[in-house]
């Protein structure tokens, strides 16, 4: 299992931070997603068979990468 911190330059508001807990909520193995759009970070929490490498091409694929 594993839990990360993700900085994502592009959210802006609450909008922007359910559409990444929807998005990344559907990808297997994610646990729980949780984000701060007034420090542009989210929160992940994940077991196999998601991976860091899985999260943050789901997350450039829906146009939030990570930096």
């Amino acid at each position: 299992m594993g839990k990360m911190t993700f900085s994502i330059p592009k959210i802006s508001c609450h909008h922007c931070v359910m559409t990444i807990k929807r998005e990344l909520g559907e990808l297997e193995g994610v646990l729980s997603v949780e984000g701060n759009p007034a420090g542009k970070e989210i929160v992940v929490e994940w077991k196999e068979p998601a991976t860091v490498d899985k999260i943050k091409a789901l997350l450039s694929e829906i146009n939030y990468p990570a930096a």
